[in-house]
């Protein structure tokens, strides 16, 4: 089985797989300009926090390649610009951010304009590298908390294509299955976008990993029977004192596993957390178009001219979080990184 790349850099374009295309067709995109990157992110064509960081990486290098000037300043201010419209795509992950900030500097220590090009995509390449190497690290960590007959409940999609690598918390399962320990997976759909039924489904199924789909209300019900011996989920990003953003319904999931005495682990790379927002209350959560709720699979599924409110995210308190999963090992919130 060849191995998923949703996120390819191929020197002078970025190619990626249209997330918004499976399961039904696998497409890979071939992106010209940071106007393309940025349109890819806002609409979910890559998506979770480290593949998000990662492509705007990239797209932020492929705007920099192609601005015309050898005159220092004005490339600094044509830089601005291409940065400033990958940062406006979405406002939760923090991988986003960490991904600008790390060009930004990078920028800041070259010399001259040729160098500055350089240094940016040396830095994408960078970032990408070590999101891979991080995930690698989460799998292996996280795979010595799964016990051999474990069932382990996961929500919204965070494998090889919402990361570029391993994977975090599917990363997890996934390493645990391939040490051969005998475990099934219960996945959310994930509504609104039905990232789990779409995206985990597919990730699991081509890996083999023994599974069952569920809708995001029997989350619970599965916890109360004893049916789930614990919860790994992704995040989008994690304040100081361990509060997670990750996706809508997460916060639920977390207390209903607390409910009924299931362990609840976040599984996330450093770069997810932000060491400047000192609880979850900082966090900025992205409030998505209408249609999102209203419509399934392009197919309208309420009354025109109704209310709606799409939040992406919930924060769940750190009081709920079991322990992280991250490069450096398992730890218990709050979590210096």
């Amino acid at each position: 089985m060849t191995a998923i790349r949703p996120v390819e850099w191929l020197g002078d374009r970025l190619m990626i797989i249209d997330q918004t295309r499976l399961p039904q067709h696998e497409v890979y995109l071939e992106l010209a300009d940071v106007h393309q990157v940025a349109e890819a992110i806002r609409s979910l064509k890559v998506r979770g926090a480290p593949a998000i960081g990662v492509a705007a990486a990239y797209g932020i290098a492929l705007g920099a390649q192609q601005i015309e000037t050898r005159d220092p300043e004005k490339f600094r201010r044509e830089y601005q610009s291409v940065s400033a419209e990958i940062a406006a795509t979405r406002p939760t992950a923090r991988n986003l951010f960490m991904a600008v900030e790390r060009l930004a500097a990078a920028v800041g220590k070259a010399g001259g304009v040729i160098e500055a090009k350089e240094a940016v995509v040396d830095e994408a390449e960078k970032i990408h590298s070590e999101e891979i190497e991080a995930t690698r690290k989460i799998a292996e960590f996280g795979a010595a908390l799964v016990k051999d007959g474990d069932t382990i409940l996961t929500h919204c999609n965070t494998g090889p294509l919402a990361t570029t690598g391993r994977g975090t918390a599917l990363g997890v399962i996934i390493e645990a299955y391939r040490q051969g320990k005998r475990i099934e997976v219960l996945a959310t759909e994930t509504r609104p976008l039905c990232q789990g039924a779409r995206l985990t489904a597919w990730e699991l199924k081509r890996e083999k990993v023994p599974f069952r789909l569920i809708t995001d209300s029997m989350a619970g019900h599965f916890l109360k029977e004893s049916r789930a011996d614990l919860v790994v989920v992704g995040a989008d990003r994690i304040a100081r004192n361990g509060d997670a953003a990750n996706k809508i319904g997460t916060y639920s999931i977390a207390v209903l596993a607390r409910e009924n005495g299931v362990p609840f682990y976040i599984a996330a790379p450093s770069s997810t957390f932000d060491e400047r927002i000192a609880t979850g209350a900082e966090i900025v959560i992205e409030e998505r178009s209408a249609d999102e709720v209203t419509h399934l699979y392009g197919k309208r599924t309420a009354p025109e001219g109704i209310e709606v409110c799409n939040p992406a995210f919930d924060v769940t308190p750190a009081r709920y979080i079991t322990g992280f999963i991250t490069e450096q090992g398992v730890t218990a919130p709050p979590l210096k990184i």
